[in-house]
């Protein structure tokens, strides 16, 4: 596709590469990609098939983003890092003999979307559609290598109708502990009917077996079962708009990041999934994965594995139960903590206050109930990292209750405190303040006593000790841990708890069962209706999708900031016509009520992966044939999943560990072979820049900041100028549309990949920019004469120089491909740029073989310039199907080393040899060197100790 040009000014070369022709050049080329379909991936089966025969003896290769939210504001020079880089990953994979799949789609439900369409009353549909169509358009004038038939994003129907089936999947689904796999709900049924199997422990009425039951009561037995379920569970209750949140959506002073409305703690039933059975995959499997150590980290501290011993303490007819990693401290339990939203508490809690209650247990209440009611009240006010921050005044109230300690029998006042959570363990504590922190600073506060378990240092200063010692303190007629070290201690008292049917040794989990329901519009409807008796009932798959219906109204019914007893009133319960449904689900029509929540936007990239596979099947979610192709394991052990995975450390928890869940089910089910999602993880780098704030500390535009005498002036103020993150929130937003307007798109391409290794952050310089760009104007004039436009390729050898230079450059590109260390491939083509500029000046040839190589070596990185130079070359098919060049051994071998010389074991001279040299060559070529002569002159030499290719020490007298 050889491009023509107009003449230029006086002096300037007509065929020059300048930031226009690149322009020109880019955009036919994209052109013809999309004409062509040049990176249409084919499958060995189904509609997207065509052209397997191609690739069929290549191997595969699944290459991947974490795929964008669509908003108005559009990529900015940030977001193409990932982008690019597997990008360039892709395209060199596919140069390199691999079938690759590089899709992209959009995560397009959520938040965002719905708050412009409660703004605007405009659907969020038309918005989010919007936002997509430009988000495209950037990619693509990137230049990426995307086959574009696979790109969907969540919020189309075809793609929801399946995440409903999967979610279909789950609710019928139970987790069987003894295999420790999920299997079909039928399954549980006919073993409970069977008499095989009882039903867990906690969803039987009491006094009830499964046999007594009537349908009603099996059905809500069963639906305690099922991995997704309906629980009454405390959420983030946001009156102030009306709407449940996340964790990550309130601020540590327990308000709502957008708002700032007040937010409380409060029971409401919602849809929950089980990820808790799969805790102990999701932490062993880590082991099997491509990820970084930090990243696996990051996911075992969310999951939080705990082992310990759980103990029993009878308190007023009732028995709390506690979770402790240390039992061997139980001799130190001085009082006992619930959360404030235990549910035990209401029924514990004394009617009076006891004689002589010491005034700082009660919170200034007349009564128990009172007090507990203000504490509980103040504790739904504050965030969960507000109540676990550390140094935070302890506060808490009595219940007007003891406990009995089961080790030594004393009396333990029962408290509840906010600084104990529901969520982790049984969310109540026995509390050690001789050796625990928190709980000192808490008996501090209240009075309580202290008896140390672990015997401090000498030089212990006070406080909690929480490190280690022989037991103190711990032994009665019963037990004795005295001198005994924490293991044996441990392992001896839980011993005894066991014995006594005081407790059990156990394993807890900081991980909580996933929140599943969202109080929105824009959000995937669940596939669930209710019946006449209030129980939940899948649609069946010939009903899906469930289709969002219109609504005049896409706002949650909001309420009084302080209203904390008010109902969440999603925006679907209004829809009237859409709520109550008469359906036919096998026992003649009925009425129904449709599920009024929507899912998280979660859901949708759970398993977007899977679909990109087999984007257009109406028939299944995916053909396991092609997820045996793309993502099956390659070897027995290997846990299969997409070959490499790009993105954002910010989604390093949630995300991944909701898709590694749903993965999980979906393999136990049998639906996918592959174990797990994402084989390989690659978190890239943060892309930081200028940002400037001005008197009263708010940012202001950089853009328009000037600097002048050394000051950095905003409207003409000054500013203070620091480094950040590139986004919005600073103000400090470059869009590639810029940078691609000034220089072309793969200037752009180049700059970013030249900047550092893919998984680490770095700054942005826009003045650096014009680097890239002069490195790609010089390969342009490697290959075409600025004068004349032709090509200057000539059927001339190359000579050695040149060869080992071109080989040099070859062994240490693909080193840097497949390191993703995409700025060593930059450098080392640039070397080889700088060689041939001199080696073949204008007017002379180019070795073809060696032009070749150079375009070759720079398509995944600069493609459009690449296609240009080897269409020019004489090539008529895409550069993006050339082999990729490999590198000659003969040629990475230096013919000549250099050998240090010694005397008497110190460094005097440096001597040249051939790189086979022997022991007498080196001898000769060191005695023959000025600085050597010099320094033997008038001494024996007693010994010579040559090694050919290091040294040569000469030993004199």
């Amino acid at each position: 596709m050889s491009q023509t040009t107009e003449p230029t000014a006086d002096g300037v070369p007509p065929h020059r590469y300048t930031p226009a022709l690149a322009q020109q050049i880019e955009l036919a080329w994209q052109d013809r990609w999309e004409a062509e379909g040049t990176f249409h991936t084919p499958n060995p089966v189904g509609p997207l098939s065509e052209g397997f025969d191609r690739v069929a003896d290549r191997p595969k290769a699944f290459v991947m983003d974490m795929f964008p939210y669509p908003s108005g504001a559009g990529l900015h020079v940030g977001h193409p890092l990932g982008y690019l880089g597997t990008d360039v990953t892709s395209r060199f994979l596919r140069m390199d003999g691999r079938n690759v799949l590089h899709p992209m789609g959009y995560d397009a439900f959520g938040l965002p979307a719905e708050q412009f369409a409660v703004q605007t009353g405009q659907h969020p549909r038309v918005t989010t559609e919007a936002n997509i169509a430009a988000i495209s358009a950037q990619l693509r004038r990137l230049g990426v290598d995307h086959d574009t038939r696979r790109t969907f994003a969540t919020i189309d129907p075809g793609y929801y109708k399946w995440t409903q089936w999967i979610f279909r999947q789950v609710f019928e689904a139970w987790f069987d502990t003894e295999t420790d796999r999920a299997r079909p709900i039928p399954e549980l049924v006919a073993e409970l009917d069977a008499g095989t199997r009882t039903p867990a422990p906690g969803t039987l009425p009491e006094g009830q077996t499964w046999d007594s039951l009537d349908e009603v009561g099996r059905r809500r037995v069963v639906d305690a079962h099922r991995l997704a379920y309906r629980n009454s569970a405390p959420v983030n209750w946001c009156p102030g708009l009306g709407t449940v949140l996340s964790n990550e959506e309130v601020t540590a002073d327990g308000r709502s990041e957008r708002g700032n409305f007040p937010v409380f703690r409060r029971p409401l039933t919602q849809w929950m999934m089980r990820i808790t059975a799969y805790a102990e995959r999701l932490i062993d499997d880590l082991d099997r994965l491509d990820w970084s150590d930090s990243l696996k980290q990051m996911q075992r501290n969310w999951i939080g594995r705990s082992t310990g011993a759980r103990v029993r303490f009878p308190v007023s007819g009732e028995t709390v139960e506690v979770f402790t990693t240390r039992p061997d401290t139980l001799f130190g339990a001085t009082y006992l903590v619930l959360a404030p939203e235990h549910p035990l508490v209401e029924t514990l809690t004394a009617q009076e206050w006891p004689d002589g209650t010491d005034p700082r247990w009660t919170g200034g209440a007349a009564t128990p109930a009172e007090a507990v009611a203000a504490y509980q009240l103040q504790a739904s006010r504050r965030s969960e990292l507000d109540r676990q921050s550390e140094g935070r005044d302890k506060t808490g109230v009595w219940l007007g209750v003891t406990a009995r300690n089961p080790l030594t029998g004393a009396d333990l006042p029962v408290f509840i405190a906010d600084y104990v959570l529901t969520g982790y363990g049984t969310g109540a504590i026995m509390a050690v303040p001789g050796e625990d922190t928190r709980d000192w600073e808490f008996a501090q506060v209240f009075g309580l006593p202290v008896v140390r378990t672990v015997q401090p240092p000498a030089d212990f200063d006070g406080g909690a000790y929480t490190g280690t010692g022989p037991m103190i303190n711990s032994s009665n007629e019963q037990l004795s841990l005295d001198g005994l070290d924490k293991a044996a201690a441990i392992a001896r008292v839980t011993e005894w708890l066991v014995e006594g049917g005081h407790g059990e040794a156990t394993t807890t989990y900081k991980l909580r069962d996933w929140l599943f329901s969202r109080q929105r519009y824009w959000g995937e409807p669940f596939p669930i209706v209710y019946d006449a008796d209030g129980l939940p009932i899948a649609v069946p798959d010939s009903m899906l999708p469930v289709l969002l219906p219109e609504v005049d109204d896409y706002s949650p019914k909001t309420f009084a900031d302080d209203d904390a007893d008010s109902q969440p009133e999603p925006p679907l319960s209004r829809a009237t016509e859409w709520t109550t449904v008469t359906l036919d689900l096998g026992d003649g029509p009925q009425e129904y009520r449709r599920e009024t929540n929507t899912m998280p936007n979660w859901a949708g990239s759970c398993w977007y992966y899977l679909r990109y596979t087999d984007p257009t099947n109406d028939q299944q979610f995916v053909d396991p044939e092609l997820e045996r192709y793309w993502m099956g394991p390659r070897e027995p052990g290997d846990v299969g999943g997409v070959d490499l995975y790009v993105g954002g450390v910010e989604h390093a928890v949630l995300h991944l560990l909701y898709a590694r869940f749903w993965h999980k089910v979906l393999f136990d089910l049998g639906h996918v072979s592959s174990e797990e999602p994402f084989r390989r993880l690659v978190n890239q780098g943060y892309i930081s820049a200028y940002a400037y704030t001005d008197a009263r500390g708010f940012y202001v535009p950089a853009a328009d900041v000037v600097e002048r005498d050394g000051q950095f002036l905003y409207e003409g103020q000054p500013v203070n100028r620091e480094y950040g993150k590139i986004g919005k929130s600073l103000k400090n937003m470059i869009t590639p549309d810029e940078m691609i307007a000034a220089y072309g798109a793969d200037t752009f391409r180049v700059y970013e990949m030249s900047t550092g290794p893919l998984d680490q952050s770095r700054p942005w310089e826009t003045k650096a920019v014009v680097g890239s760009a002069r490195l790609l104007a010089r390969i342009w004039r490697v290959v075409v004469d600025e004068e004349t436009g032709e090509v200057r390729a000539g059927d001339t050898e190359p000579d050695d120089d040149t060869s080992r230079a071109l080989h040099r450059a070859i062994e240490a590109v693909r080193d840097g491909m497949t390191t993703l260390r995409f700025n060593i491939a930059i450098a080392r083509i640039t070397e080889l740029t700088n060689h041939l500029t001199a080696a073949c000046p204008p007017g002379t040839a180019v070795p073809r073989s060696v032009a070749e190589s150079l375009v070759l070596l720079v398509a995944p990185l600069a493609p459009h310039l690449a296609e240009e130079l080897w269409s020019r070359l004489g090539h008529p098919g895409s550069v993006a199907w050339a082999q990729f060049p490999v590198a000659e051994d003969r040629w990475l071998v230096d013919d000549t080393v250099e050998v240090a010389v010694q005397v008497n074991g110190k460094v005097r001279a440096q001597v040249a040899v051939p790189a086979d040299a022997d022991a007498a060559t080196l001898e000769a070529a060191a005695r023959a060197d000025e600085k050597v002569i010099a320094q033997l002159e008038g001494k024996t030499v007693r010994r010579v100790i040559a090694v050919p290719g290091r040294l040569v020490n000469f030993v004199v007298g």
